[in-house]
């Protein structure tokens, strides 16, 4: 969360003057006891006179109830108890929530800032719109085939707005659910669903690190990636053993009985003492923890995963939920971040959205995060506030233009 110090609250107090009527202003104390207001000089015929603060009592009963309402609206929404992040070498390096946050709060009033997190914000929703229907395709596909179950109902969601409180915040409302759950007291599933920028991927390594260290949990960070990837290995694999396929080619390789083939090929279980997926098939002897960062990302699977994924949405869904229910009945917590479309065929009680009732910020982390990168790169360790906001400034001017 967004605070401010106590000097930066005094000069956000003076910038709110020009709310003012014109005249002469006499600023008091902050600190000063006052005497109540008569009833002609409350804001409004409604407010008791311990309802707004006392800041400028010889001008009082000149200020319009709407200019009033402004500023104590401002200042009821800044925070006292922690400091504003500085512009810090040390606050750049930690790219976290941290690092967005100082920047957001360091361009706030900044036209270009909020031009460029316009742009970021609407290209996030749309790309998600995008991914979302593509993957709505998968799953309708997947249902006519007869592999996933057309009406299948989901446990209910449950919501989790994200604003303004930290990764540790939003983990602990999370885990306030889950720990009087029967997942509490054992393995369990948590599924975590919410848009690009809501901080799925930070609260996952949080509650990761809470349930680790707090509750004592063997935890496990679950991913269809590399299941896909798998299925595309094979997939590719069987192509260059056909003699009348010329490279990868989807339509001979890709049919209801070859995909169950291919999938029949992955076994998920213990292997060398931990749960692993084994793949097992076409001349391929493979532990994907072995081959994740090789074989799977060579080019010829990365190039053709988006067709492979495409078809074998329902298949992937079922072999993940059939992994997950394993480890989960093995004693493991396992976390689960995944669009509603496949994590809804994962059976758990444990379902959260992550929401942001600002959306402006999903699009203002993006910016924040872009220039926190660009900055980075432009300094060196030591290097002054003066010189980090520079830097920004000049992120900020190329990135604007681009926008």
């Amino acid at each position: 969360m967004r605070s401010f110090s106590t000097s930066t609250l005094f000069v956000k107090a003076i910038s709110l003057f020009r709310l003012l009527p014109a005249s002469r202003y006499r600023l008091t104390s902050a600190f000063t006891t006052h005497q109540p207001l008569h009833h002609h000089q409350r804001c409004c015929h409604h407010c008791k006179p311990a309802q707004h603060p006392v800041l400028f009592p010889n001008q009082y009963n000149q200020l319009t109830s709407r200019r009033l309402a402004i500023i104590t609206t401002r200042l009821a929404s800044t925070n006292l108890d922690q400091d504003t992040m500085p512009l810090s070498y040390a606050t750049l390096a930690e790219q976290n929530a941290t690092t967005t946050n100082a920047i957001i709060d360091h361009y706030a009033a900044s036209g270009d800032f909020l031009s460029l997190s316009k742009a970021e914000g609407d290209g996030i929703l749309q790309r998600d719109d995008e991914d979302a229907s593509k993957l709505q395709k998968g799953i309708d596909i997947a249902k006519e085939k007869g592999v996933l179950d057309p009406n299948w109902v989901p446990e209910e969601y449950i919501s989790v707005d994200v604003l303004g409180k930290s990764p540790e915040q939003v983990a602990d409302e999370i885990l306030g659910v889950v720990r009087k759950s029967e997942g509490g007291s054992g393995g369990g599933v948590v599924v975590l669903c919410g848009l690009s920028g809501t901080g799925k991927g930070t609260t996952v390594a949080t509650l990761k690190e809470k349930l680790e260290k707090e509750d004592k949990k063997q935890v496990v960070c679950w991913s269809n990636g590399n299941i896909f990837r798998s299925v595309t290995l094979l997939a590719v694999t069987w192509c260059e053993q056909q003699e009348d396929c010329d490279g990868f080619d989807p339509e001979k390789a890709l049919t209801k009985e070859n995909l169950a083939s291919f999938v029949g090929m992955l076994e998920f279980g213990k292997f060398n003492g931990k749960f692993d997926t084994k793949i097992s098939g076409l001349g391929l002897d493979f532990l994907v923890s072995e081959v994740q960062n090789t074989e799977l990302k060579v080019p010829k699977v990365s190039k053709n995963i988006p067709t492979v994924a495409e078809v074998t949405q329902g298949e992937v869904v079922l072999f993940a939920s059939d992994a997950i229910k394993k480890m989960g009945e093995d004693g493991i917590f396992v976390l689960l971040e995944g669009r509603e479309q496949t994590v809804n065929y994962v059976r758990t009680p444990l379902r959260f959205t992550l929401t942001l009732s600002d959306m402006s910020l999903i699009g203002k982390r993006r910016a924040a995060q872009r220039l926190a990168a660009g900055a980075l790169k432009e300094v060196t360790e030591g290097a002054s506030e003066e010189e980090i906001t520079k830097a920004l400034d000049g992120q900020l001017a190329t990135m604007a233009k681009e926008a």
